[in-house]
């Protein structure tokens, strides 16, 4: 094996090391999808589709409670497109690091690009920015190794056992756990702080907006906010 294998090898697995935490949310966060998916009136099939092909739990919640209410399709794919915008930016804020790869496998790593990926792979890269992009590629997959098969899993789990699961266990406590845990770390600037206080009184504020369009009026105010506070204060990171 020669020494760039031997460190590809290790730097996956550090990837897949560094995930690994994030099996303390993920798990719950997929068997409460499992769970509230069944109830709302999936099955099996359309449970485990659903969670494979959009592997964003924020968004996949979202649809449901839609598809609950009886919500037009287009409110719904409108609400699902703004709460997956972030992925977008997420794209962004890759391209120094993959941008140059070749198409198949940009079409992989967009797949996997979840929350946890982003934020842990951008911490790293940011960390060692002069590594090869094949290390950062080894990086990426890993963490996404400790992550996508606990996610397809406890969302089956969740809707085999359904409403067995005792509600004393409280399953929903992984969603803000989740975001909490990937967001706080990454407010690093004034702007970051604006934005994220306004997205969370906004959306409070708004939760009467029928369809919860209330959530994309917060996220617009928010970028709003960030954007014209990064134009007036700059990049001003707490010392």
């Amino acid at each position: 094996m020669t020494a760039q294998n031997n460190t590809t090898k290790n730097t996956f697995w550090r990837g897949f090391r560094d995930g690994l935490p994030f099996i303390l949310v993920v798990a719950p966060f997929g068997t409460l999808f499992g769970v509230v998916a069944t109830e709302a009136g999936l099955d099996l099939l359309q449970v485990m589709s659903f969670s494979i092909l959009v592997i964003a739990g924020a968004s996949q919640f979202s649809a449901l409670a839609l598809l609950s209410e009886n919500a037009p399709t287009f409110i719904i794919l409108l609400t699902s497109l703004a709460v997956n915008l972030r992925m977008a930016m997420y794209s962004a804020a890759l391209v120094p690091h993959f941008g140059k790869l070749k198409t198949r496998l940009k079409l992989l790593i967009s797949y996997f690009l979840v929350d946890q990926s982003f934020a842990l792979g951008v911490k790293e890269f940011d960390e060692n920015p002069d590594q090869p992009t094949v290390y950062k590629i080894a990086y990426f997959f890993g963490i996404m190794l400790a992550i996508t098969p606990l996610w397809y899993g406890s969302t089956y789990i969740g809707a085999v056992l359904g409403t067995s699961i005792p509600a004393e266990f409280s399953l929903d406590f992984a969603v803000p756990i989740c975001f909490i845990a990937l967001i706080a770390p990454l407010l690093r600037t004034v702007p970051h702080i604006l934005t994220a206080i306004v997205s969370v009184v906004a959306a409070l504020a708004l939760t009467w907006v029928p369809y919860n369009l209330g959530l994309i009026i917060a996220a617009i105010m928010a970028m709003m906010v960030g954007a014209f506070s990064e134009l007036k204060l700059g990049y001003k990171k707490w010392s």
